[in-house]
C-alpha cells in the first residue's frame, strides 16, 4: 500500500488532551509552494475532455478493475450485527459464485461492526475499512476522534477513512485542519488512511485544491471526494482538482497519493469516467487498487452486470 507518512514534524498530545501548537506543523505556509488551483473554466474544459475519452474505457477490462478497486459500502443507520454479518458473508461468498473475477478490494463498515466483518472474512484475504474521526461531520473533539480511530484500528481495521473539518477550512483555520489529520495519521500509523474532503461542501476548485494539499501534507495516503452523506458527492469535476493537486504533490514530493471516488457513483460509465480522470492526469501507474480505489454500494451489482452482459443482483 502507499507509504504512510506524517507532516515534517509529527504533531505532539499534550497532557490536557490538545495539541501543542509549538510542535504542530504550520501547513497554511507550504501551500504557495504548490501550483495554483485551476479556474472553474479552466477545470469544465479537462472534465469534457475526460468525458469525451471514457468512451474508450466502456468495456469488460476496465469494468473488471473497478470492480476490483470497490470498497463495498454499508453505512446505514439500519446496519446491525445481523446485516453487516450477511452483507460481509456475501462478499467472502463471491469468489464461490464467480471464480473468474477479481473480488472487491475491500468492504467498508462504521466502527463498531469492525469486529463483525473479523469474523465473516477470518481467513481470507478481504480487507477491512472503517469510517471513523467523527464520519460523516467531524465535528467532535478530536480525543473522540482519536479514541474512534483507534479503536477501529484495535478491533481489525485495514484501512480508516476519516474526514478532513470542512468547516474549519473554510473558514480559513488551515493549520487546526491539517493538524488534527496529522494527529489522527499517528493513530493509524500502521493502516491505510483515506482523507475524506466533502468536496461538494467545499464547493470551488481553490478550495478542493487546497484541501487535497492540506490532507497530502498531512500524511494521507489517500485522499477522498465524500461521504455521500451531503446532498452532492462526487463529482469528475472535483476528480479532476483532487487528481491535479496529487500530481503536483507527487512532483514535488516523490510520494505517491492515492485517490477514492465515493458517493453517488452508482453506473458502470461513472466508474469508468473517474478512471479515465486518474489515466489521463496521473497516468497508469496510478490504476492499481493501492493508489485508485471506488466507495460505492449500488455500483457493484451494474459493474457485474455491464461485465457479465446481463442483470446481476448479487448484492
Amino acid at each position: 500500500m502507499p507509504q504512510c507518512g506524517a507532516g515534517e514534524r509529527s504533531a505532539r498530545h499534550g497532557s490536557d488532551g490538545g495539541t501543542e501548537n509549538d510542535t504542530a506543523m504550520e501547513y497554511a505556509n507550504h501551500l504557495k509552494e504548490y501550483a495554483a488551483a485551476p479556474s472553474v473554466e479552466e477545470v469544465a474544459v479537462l472534465t469534457e475532455g475526460m468525458r469525451a475519452a471514457s468512451a474508450r474505457n466502456l468495456n469488460s477490462e476496465v469494468f473488471r478493475f473497478c470492480y476490483s478497486a470497490i470498497d463495498l459500502t454499508t453505512l446505514a443507520c439500519t446496519d446491525s450485527v445481523e446485516s453487516v454479518g450477511a452483507f460481509a458473508r456475501r462478499c467472502v461468498e463471491f469468489g464461490e459464485h464467480y471464480p473468474h473475477l477479481p473480488n472487491v478490494a475491500s468492504i467498508c463498515v462504521y466502527p463498531s461492526f469492525v469486529e463483525t466483518v473479523g469474523v465473516a472474512v477470518d481467513g481470507t484475504p478481504m480487507r477491512i475499512t472503517s469510517v471513523a474521526g467523527g464520519f460523516p461531520s467531524s465535528q467532535t473533539f478530536l480525543e473522540v476522534k482519536m479514541l474512534e480511530t483507534a479503536m477501529a484500528i484495535e478491533n481489525g481495521a485495514d484501512e480508516v477513512d476519516v474526514v478532513l473539518n470542512v468547516g474549519k477550512v473554510m473558514t480559513g483555520a488551515l493549520d487546526e485542519a491539517a493538524n488534527e489529520i496529522e494527529v489522527l495519521r499517528e493513530e493509524a500509523r500502521d493502516v491505510v488512511l483515506k482523507v475524506i474532503l466533502e468536496t461538494g461542501a467545499l464547493k470551488t476548485p481553490e478550495l478542493i485544491h487546497r484541501a487535497s494539499l492540506l490532507a497530502m501534507l498531512a500524511g494521507a495516503d489517500f485522499i477522498k471526494t465524500s461521504t455521500g452523506k451531503i446532498d452532492v458527492a462526487a463529482t469528475p469535476e472535483a476528480a479532476v482538482v483532487m487528481a491535479l493537486a496529487i500530481r503536483d504533490y507527487y512532483r514535488k514530493t516523490g510520494r505517491k497519493v492515492g485517490f477514492k471516488a465515493a458517493g453517488g457513483i452508482r453506473t458502470a460509465e461513472d466508474a469508468a469516467l473517474y478512471y479515465t480522470i486518474i489515466e489521463e492526469i496521473l497516468g497508469a501507474e496510478w490504476l492499481t487498487t493501492d493508489l485508485f480505489r471506488i466507495g460505492a454500494s449500488s455500483a457493484a451489482n451494474n459493474l457485474l452486470s455491464a461485465i457479465e452482459g446481463h442483470q446481476v443482483k448479487y448484492y
